[in-house]
């Protein structure tokens, strides 16, 4: 009997880690909204929002393994995006009550989606991050909703 629960109090602090590593943004990314658009402003950069769900989303998880993980993404994108990931993990409460507000500001309704920001906050592009599974499809696509915005 103790070897079961000594199993399960294990389980549980792995479980526990795991989701607080997720809940961690990514290196090259911020997890703070407001901060972003300041250093938008300031290199005259649009802004990237990714938000996810990143311990138990499937979609969400494949788009940080293949896509917002790499370093090929994170250094063409930060060319002309501040990237911001803003994560609503079931692990980390704590997290999710934090970016609960920037969730309903932006009337997001799946994971992962994808906004584009112009340096001034306003939205000029929304979209599924997972249609685009692919590094390059991604840099492509954002490429193309920045000359769109350009247009504009």
């Amino acid at each position: 009997m103790k070897a079961v629960t000594y199993l399960a109090v294990f389980a549980l602090s792995a479980t526990a880690l795991v989701s607080h590593a997720f809940a961690e943004p990514l290196k090259g990314w911020s997890d703070d909204l407001d901060k972003a658009l300041e250093q938008a402003k300031a290199e005259h950069k649009a802004v990237l929002v990714e938000f996810t769900g990143s311990d138990w989303c499937p979609p969400c998880k494949m788009m940080r393994a293949g896509v917002f993980s790499k370093s090929e993404f994170v250094d063409a994108a930060s060319k002309k995006y501040i990237l911001v990931e803003i994560d609503m993990p079931k692990g980390d409460q704590t997290v999710a009550k934090k970016n609960q507000p920037t969730i309903e500001k932006y009337k997001i309704d799946g994971f992962p989606t994808v906004i584009l920001l112009s340096a001034e906050g306003k939205e000029f592009s929304r979209f599924y991050a997972s249609k685009y599974p692919k590094t390059d499809d991604f840099l492509k696509h954002l490429d193309s909703e920045l000359d769109k915005k350009d247009l504009d």
